[in-house]
């Protein structure tokens, strides 16, 4: 019998799907928890970020590629501070319901 979404989800460990979504970061946690559209999404936004950043970085003089870079590593951080409270708030929020 496959266990459904819901069960999966439960059964995970809150702790660990947030802890991978902050160390290796851009939703590794979600691929603990088999959330395959969020990860999609969180590699798709982490995927436009460093586009952004390689284009804007373009013709850019030296001082200014240090703030480009702290900006950059800034982003991916809030991304994966964001996903990584998703992560847990979902294990709540499905535990909570069954």
């Amino acid at each position: 019998m496959t266990p459904t979404r819901e069960q999966i989800l439960a059964a995970s460990a809150a702790w660990v799907a947030v802890l991978l979504n902050v160390i290796p970061g851009l939703g590794a946690g979600y691929l603990y928890q088999r959330r395959w559209k969020a990860y999609w999404i969180t590699s798709a936004l982490a995927t436009a970020w460093f586009v952004a950043g390689a284009v804007l970085a373009q013709n850019a003089d030296s001082a200014t590629e240090a703030q480009n870079q702290l900006v950059g590593l800034i982003g991916l951080l809030a991304l994966a501070a964001v996903s990584a409270t998703e992560a847990g708030l979902a294990v709540k929020r499905v535990r909570q319901a069954s």
